[in-house]
């Protein structure tokens, strides 16, 4: 966009949480310039002006870890959660197997849709397209430059199909990643699936691969009581020291679900700075319990919210309240409202300033021009300058614009540029020829539920 994007008489919230009506924010080359009371920022020629009303002003949401592709084509269904986590898994596998780049690309141009409604600026995915790997990244690259969304996007490798496969997924990543190394929208992390599902043939490929290029890695960590046990009977390991022994742990490593950490491993995961993506959603339907947010919390490890194929961030936000509201009644956790801030906002911040090596995440100058505009004119406590329950609050809120590097992606509740119902379409008949391709057998019923992850 030519030109400067100016929001006119905005709320917005300072540091220190109290808030500020009558504000403007100023836009230009996908950074905030100026932030300052309305009457001092004219509208000059040229400039867009959007006015916004009194409206709440707020930096974009960040999905510390999606899976767009993955949460169209294996919806969570209630039978399917029951099954053991091998039994999804293969599940999953079926069904990526047969997608190609077109399919990719059409079912992320619509989950990207549905993200930017939302209110999500950045989505750090973990897709599964093995039959073209190289491609299917490239066709989500191609679908975020399309409809402005800031994305990672890395590959969920495994050693299920052979270590001469998985090894040659692990390069056609890694030239993905170096082909978008310094792209302003869209790059590329390394990415593997899981502990248990990979040998240490393919982690010592990306540990050298992550060495040589310094780009960031993206996989499950501990994602249950399966990975443990699968882990220590191939390895003799724990799940976390592993993962440390090929150096794939730092600060641009993000780790997701860690639904089984001890207190010493949740001491390494913080020392090492690595991001734990969180998806409490996810948690409750396959992994019910609240301690690893409880343990995570204690040892001020960075977090953050990921939808992790499980609905979208604002679903995982209502769960994250439920597990530390209940840790909070045990007296394991003595601040659920900071808990909350830190996994909605504040530790997504620092992700996406680590990926992108801008700061973000606050609305001052310098920072990037992600942000969101809702349509919610907060009421302010007189006494304490606060909003009450303000995550609440913005869950039941329409996100009425949506902006990504300077660009207006969705406004006055609209997506920009393309027509979400075609797009849910062209989506739609993708899915049942995938479904109808796979002929997927149901699968045996379990003898009683697993709670594997």
């Amino acid at each position: 966009m030519e030109g400067r994007l100016v929001l006119k008489n905005c709320s917005i919230f300072r540091a220190d949480g109290r808030g500020r009506t009558g504000m403007a924010i100023v836009i230009e080359d996908g950074r905030i310039r100026r932030v300052a009371p309305d009457a001092e920022v004219p509208v000059l020629p040229g400039d867009w002006e959007v006015s916004c009303r009194g409206r709440l002003v707020m930096p974009g949401l960040v999905d510390c870890h999606s899976h767009l592709v993955g949460d169209l084509l294996v919806p969570p269904s209630g039978e399917l959660l029951l099954h053991p986590p091998q039994v999804r898994l293969e599940h999953e596998r079926r069904l990526s197997a047969l997608l190609s780049v077109a399919d990719v690309e059409v079912l992320s141009r619509y989950a990207m849709a549905r993200a930017l409604r939302s209110g999500v600026t950045l989505a750090v995915e973990h897709l599964s397209c093995p039959a073209d790997v190289s491609g299917g990244m490239e066709a989500q690259a191609r679908a975020a430059e399309q409809l402005g969304l800031r994305l990672v996007v890395s590959h969920a490798t495994h050693t299920r199909d052979g270590v001469d496969t998985a090894l040659a997924q692990a390069e056609a990543n890694a030239d993905f990643v170096r082909r978008r190394a310094s792209h302003p929208l869209v790059r590329g992390a390394l990415g593997f699936h899981s502990s248990w599902t990979s040998g240490d043939a393919l982690l010592q490929r990306l540990s050298e691969l992550r060495e040589a290029s310094g780009a960031p890695i993206i996989f499950h960590l501990s994602e249950g009581d399966h990975d443990l046990a699968s882990t220590w009977e191939q390895h003799s390991q724990r799940v976390v020291p592993r993962l440390e022994g090929f150096g794939l742990l730092g600060p641009l490593a993000v780790a997701a679900y860690a639904r089984a950490v001890d207190d010493a491993e949740s001491v390494r995961l913080a020392q090492s700075g690595t991001c734990v993506a969180l998806s409490p959603g996810a948690a409750l339907l396959v992994e019910p319990s609240g301690r690893a947010l409880e343990t995570l919390h204690g040892r001020q490890n960075l977090m953050g919210l990921g939808s992790g194929g499980h609905g979208n961030l604002w679903d995982a936000l209502s769960a994250a309240l439920v597990t530390v509201v209940g840790a909070a009644r045990g007296s394991r956790l003595v601040d659920p409202d900071g808990v909350l801030v830190q996994l909605f906002a504040d530790g997504p911040a620092e992700l996406c300033s680590r990926l992108f090596g801008v700061p973000s995440g606050a609305l001052e100058e310098g920072r990037l021009a992600d942000l969101v505009v809702f349509d919610f004119v907060p009421a302010v406590d007189v006494n304490s300058g606060q909003v009450p329950y303000l995550l609440g609050q913005l869950g039941r809120s329409r996100v009425a614009w949506n902006i990504v590097d300077g660009r207006v992606t969705v406004r006055e509740g609209q997506l920009l540029g393309m027509d979400e119902v075609v797009l849910a379409r062209e989506a739609a008949q993708v899915l049942s020829d995938l479904w109808a391709r796979a002929h997927v057998p149901e699968a045996e019923e379990p003898e009683s539920p697993v709670r594997g992850g």
